[in-house]
């Protein structure tokens, strides 16, 4: 397995004060300018808006014998007989070893005849007719990863696509081997865009295995993305990818996966309790759910924790948020994933070899402010009731998986708070559904696309058409809203419209009239006190026709930042933290792999007792809420890794404030230095300095942040 290289892409919304509306004394302050908006972050081809479900026949078969025709269609059959299809498991795809060593005389790959003897086509065509899709594989390089060197489509993008297209491929798998040093965002663009070319829909599994943090980069490129090292069927192994994968969910959306590769449920290498586990955090992760074992042989308990749709439920929430680690202590840890409904799916899991009780609570999760909760035990299929804590006891390697429901509305979590991850209160729309980080559409739930106004694309926002009316509980816990508005580019130039804010029913910005012709415009509203938020938009007097409106980057800031006073950054809770290996590390330095495996901060023989420890490309948000004034730390290699080359920066909002430039181990301590004043949020950035991230141990060392 390589080793990450590309840097971190930072996207940030650079909100200009193109329209300042505050409310203030019964008056509305106005000026105006081009508001500028981060760039679509999801291949916008419409496809896997949720996680993608299937079988793979890898896992269970790699390259043997019984890898054939009466396989795949064996499988595909019992897609149906055994409820599969019915759960939500649509594509059955082949892996390496398909075709002949050798392309025809036309450069055309050909179908292993012995194992595929009525060819791929037809094999296609059975499978369609199942109601089912069809997916194979191929490699970014000249050949395959398996030994006996199967041709790859480097070279043979545009010919590849085209044959597949003409069999009825619904997915491509593209592994990574093989690749003559290419660069990767080359090679996986090259057949995303030969893909594309063919008219057919087919969703793009990048397989490069996290080397180049196609995190950062493969969102526009593909629908999904491999974050890691081939699986294997122990404990070990899977656990050590959960960990990997659950510091990325900033970086999944739908129509955009991080992967973390296919799943051993049923292949005998661990036990039931661990498989529970295995479908569990996949599931919480949004992580797509690929079977990987021989269905044709598999017990009733295989089929029972694959076909459990409580789960499956849960990874196919249609707000595409991955879950994220709220708390982790001893080998037990604790993931809250928002759903479209208000709700949070929980996991408890003790990774521990002996019962354990774990706890948590609706505070914790993200959804304090209810008088009680509902929560569905997601394994025993049993409901209860709950006044804010959510506890299980839970066997070694096992995993408690609940959703928790408040039973009346909640304000947002402290924090920044994207309005299409919150849940709607009484939405009403001229023209199909209000749509989450996609246009309107007009007709049914994510039939938009990419949100764009004058060209300028946005990865989240409120997709809706005059008239439109929509919701969402304060609970006076909120400081302010921000947010670009204007008539999506799918009308051509058409529409016209109005976007107000309203405050408790008090109008607190109004954006006046905008066509189709006009730029972005950006609204700020004061929301001090406020129970409920209510956006509006009202036809511009022309007809609602093609009056699809955009609240794009729409962001609440809520609660409070830190208390008055100094701190140390690492003895306070981040809003949300992603690093290039393993994750960052609270007052040690990296150490790659799984949480506490570092050693003490060093820098050019210089300790520290506090900081992080990070491995570019790496971002951690903390959330200031307005109250601090400046943050102060040493930054370096550590100590632990002589290679590294890194670049450390600190932005406020979305402005930078301070940077290093390139550090080396050679360069010793650094210190920077930030003005912080009225910030909602501190960006801590790791870069790579150029030669890739590999070995790219870095620290914050002993930072101070000052409120």
């Amino acid at each position: 397995m390589g080793t990450p290289r590309s840097a971190l892409t930072r996207r940030l919304g650079a909100f200009g004060t193109a329209l300042t509306l505050f409310a203030g004394g019964g008056a509305l302050a106005v000026g105006l300018q081009l508001a500028t908006a981060p760039a679509a972050m999801a291949l916008d081809n419409g496809i896997a808006l949720t996680p993608q479900m299937g079988f793979n026949n890898w896992n269970s078969t790699h390259c043997g014998g019984q890898f054939n025709e009466a396989m795949v269609k064996g499988i595909a059959d019992l897609f149906v007989s055994k409820g599969l299809k019915a759960a939500g498991y649509q594509y059955v795809n082949l892996d390496d070893c398909w075709a002949l060593p050798n392309r025809d005389a036309s450069g055309n790959l050909v179908p292993d005849p012995v194992r595929f003897p009525d060819g791929i086509k037809a094999l296609a065509d059975y499978v369609h007719a199942k109601g089912l899709k069809f997916g194979l594989y191929s490699s970014a390089g000249t050949h395959t990863c398996d030994v006996q060197g199967f041709p790859g489509g480097l070279g043979h993008e545009q010919q590849d696509a085209k044959l597949w297209a003409s069999w009825g491929v619904d997915y491509l798998k593209y592994d990574n081997c093989n690749n003559q040093g290419v660069d990767a965002q080359t090679r996986y663009k090259a057949m995303g865009d030969a893909l594309k070319a063919t008219g057919r829909p087919i969703l793009y599994s990048i397989c490069e295995w996290g080397a180049n943090a196609p995190w950062s980069w493969a969102g526009p490129v593909g629908n999904s993305w491999r974050t890691t090292g081939d699986i294997s069927d122990t404990w070990q192994s899977m656990i050590g990818i959960a960990h990997a994968n659950q510091g990325l969910a900033n970086f999944a959306k739908p129509g955009a996966w991080n992967d973390p590769d296919m799943l051993e449920v049923g292949n005998g290498g661990m036990t039931g309790t661990e498989y529970q586990t295995h479908f569990s955090l996949w599931s919480e992760m949004s992580a797509p759910l690929m079977i990987g074992t021989d269905l044709r042989t598999a017990q009733q308990p295989t089929f029972d924790i694959l076909t459990n749709t409580d789960v499956i439920a849960v990874d196919q929430d249609p707000l595409g948020k991955q879950g994220s680690v709220v708390s982790s202590a001893n080998g037990l840890v604790v993931m809250s994933k928002p759903l479209a409904d208000g709700s949070r799916a929980v996991t408890l899991t003790n990774e521990g070899s002996y019962d354990a009780t774990i706890s948590t609570t609706a505070a914790t999760l993200g959804i304090a402010g209810a008088p009680s909760y509902a929560v569905r035990d997601l394994w025993a299929h049993t409901n209860s009731t709950s006044a804010g804590t959510i506890s299980a006891t839970v066997p070694g390697h096992g995993t408690a998986m609940f959703k928790v429901t408040p039973s009346a509305p909640v304000p947002p979590p402290t924090g920044i708070s994207y309005l299409s991850d919150l849940p709607f209160l009484a939405p009403t729309n001229g023209w199909g559904p209000i749509e989450r980080d996609h246009s309107n559409g007009d007709w049914s739930a994510a039939d938009g696309r990419t949100l764009s106004i004058r060209g300028a694309g946005y990865a989240k926002g409120l997709g809706t058409n005059a008239a439109s009316s929509v919701g969402f509980t304060l609970n006076g816990s909120c400081r302010h809203l921000v947010t670009d508005v204007g008539v999506d580019d799918e009308t051509n130039g058409a529409g016209s419209v109005d976007f107000q804010v309203f405050a408790d029913g008090r109008k607190v910005a109004d954006s006046g009239l905008l066509t189709g012709k006009d730029p972005a415009r950006t609204l700020t509203a004061d929301l001090t006190g406020a129970q409920q938020l209510r956006l509006v938009v009202t036809d511009g007097g022309d007809g609602t026709s093609w009056d699809h409106a955009d609240w794009a980057g729409a962001k609440l800031a809520c609660g409070s930042g830190p208390a008055a006073g100094a701190h140390q950054l690492s003895d306070l809770t981040w809003s949300s933290a992603s690093n290039g290996w393993g994750p960052v590390e609270k007052d040690m330095s990296n150490g790659e792999n799984g949480v506490g495996d570092g050693r003490t901060i060093s820098i050019h023989g210089t300790t520290y007792a506090k900081g992080l420890g990070a491995n570019a490309p790496s971002e951690v948000v903390y959330y200031l809420g307005g109250s601090c004034r400046s943050l102060s730390t040493d930054v370096g290699v550590d100590d632990e890794n002589q290679r590294a080359t890194v670049s450390f920066q600190l932005w406020k909002d979305a402005a930078l404030v301070a940077d290093s430039g390139l550090v080396t181990a050679a360069s010793g301590v650094r210190q920077l230095t930030a003005d912080l004043t009225g910030a909602d949020e501190l960006h801590l950035v790791i870069t790579d300095g150029g030669d890739g991230p590999t070995n790219d141990h870095a620290d914050w060392a002993g930072p101070v942040l000052t409120c």
